[in-house]
Order: structure tokens, then C-alpha cells, then sequence
């Protein structure tokens, strides 16, 4: 796939993108784990989602965070790293200029980028959370959360305890016009090392049913 650097709000960013053979395709983003604790482009998990979008020909992008590999900048605390996840669906939508639709994917740290970018950009109508930290970050902001999505985590996870996701999904569902499908690996830690490919299967399951019209409540599209 296609290395590619383009610019960020604190200098060029890092990616891998696959475009899809179809001109109106729509897009993808996968956003990585925590920058300071290891997490890049090249997670496993990260290049895994990247893979099932691709294989149902999304064009697909994921790249490295500010300060990760070749993308330049610094670690700044996730408002830099929010602007970074919208420039980088700045620059794909300037590549793609007739794809109308969206999803955002993120893992852990990425799955808090990818809900905040969520809530700023009205063209994306699904996500897949993996692993999303409530208990260490503030998702008050899905006040309310526009597009339905899947959160998916494990219930043997110390670093995201299962009950305080499900604290977040619990609320989540009280919100009307969107469905929240929530998915709990049994035995499965932060970093799904039990079985990763269940996870995967899980997530691509999802995403095949979402294709085919379900789980998701019909609305109108937002107006960007």
C-alpha cells in the first residue's frame, strides 16, 4: 500500500493509504493507541481494522500521530491529535472529493480521537470503538453522539475496565436516533492477546451488517 506524507497542523504526517477502485467509494480513518505508551500506525490491531475497511474496497487511511515515526511535532495531550485525525480527513476528502461518506475506527487512545472527530465532522456515519478508556478520558462531550457504532471490549481489560464502558455504553443508549451495538470479549485484556483475531471477526461482523442497512436507525443526514 502507498506511503504517504501530508500536512499536519505541526508539520507533515505520517500514513499508509489504500484507495478504493471505486470513485465514490467511502473513506475510512484508523486512528493508533497512545503515542507515549508505545502506539503507532503499525499496531497490529490498527493495520487489522485498516485491512477489513480495505477489503470492502473503502479507501482507507491510517497514519501516525504527531511525533510518531516520520510525522512531525509533538505529543500534545489530544487536541493536537484531534486536529491531526481532521487534517488527515481533510487530505484524503481532497483526493476523494466524491465521497460523501465516512467511518472513523480507533483503538484505545485512537477510539477517544475518533469520537471526538465523530462529533465535529458530520459526514461520518459509523465508528468502531476497540477498547475505549472512559475511565482515564472525558466522553461527556457525546452530548449527543450522532452516528450509531460499535464499542467493543474485553471484560478481563485492567487498563478500560469492562464496567466503566459499560457505564459509557449505558448512557449512550439512552440517546435516541442512533443504535450503539456493544460487543464484550470474555477473557480478553486491553490488548486482546487471547485471541486478537476474535476481535477482528467481531469488528469486520459488524461492519458487514452496517453495509447491508442494519443496526443503525434511519435518519436524515447532518448538513455539513
Amino acid at each position: 500500500m502507498p506511503e504517504v506524507i501530508f500536512a499536519g497542523p505541526a508539520g507533515r504526517l505520517e500514513g499508509r493509504y489504500q484507495p478504493s477502485t471505486e470513485k465514490n467509494a467511502p473513506i475510512a480513518i484508523i486512528l493508533h493507541p497512545h503515542p507515549q505508551f508505545g502506539g503507532t500506525m503499525n499496531n497490529k490491531i490498527v493495520y487489522d481494522l485498516f485491512y477489513i475497511f480495505q477489503k470492502r474496497n473503502f479507501t482507507t487511511l491510517r497514519f501516525n500521530f504527531r511525533s510518531i515515526g516520520r510525522s512531525q511535532g509533538e505529543f500534545d495531550h489530544g487536541m493536537g491529535e484531534l486536529s491531526d485525525a481532521a487534517a488527515a480527513l481533510d487530505w484524503i476528502q481532497s483526493l476523494h472529493p466524491d465521497s460523501k461518506s465516512c467511518w472513523v475506527a480507533g483503538y484505545s487512545f485512537g477510539a477517544w480521537i475518533g469520537m471526538q472527530l465523530l462529533m465535529r465532522r458530520p459526514e461520518i456515519e459509523g465508528f468502531i470503538s476497540v477498547a475505549p478508556q472512559p475511565n482515564t478520558y472525558d466522553f461527556s462531550f457525546l452530548a449527543p453522539c450522532p452516528s450509531s457504532g460499535l464499542i467493543i471490549h474485553g471484560d478481563a481489560d485492567k487498563v478500560a475496565p469492562a464496567k466503566d464502558v459499560q457505564t459509557l455504553v449505558d448512557k449512550l443508549h439512552t440517546q435516541k436516533g442512533i443504535t450503539i451495538t456493544q460487543k464484550t470479549i470474555p477473557g480478553a485484556n486491553h490488548f486482546f492477546s487471547n485471541d486478537p483475531q476474535l476481535l477482528i471477526d467481531e469488528c469486520a461482523d459488524y461492519l458487514d451488517k452496517r453495509l447491508a442497512g442494519q443496526l443503525a436507525d434511519p435518519k436524515p443526514k447532518r448538513l455539513r
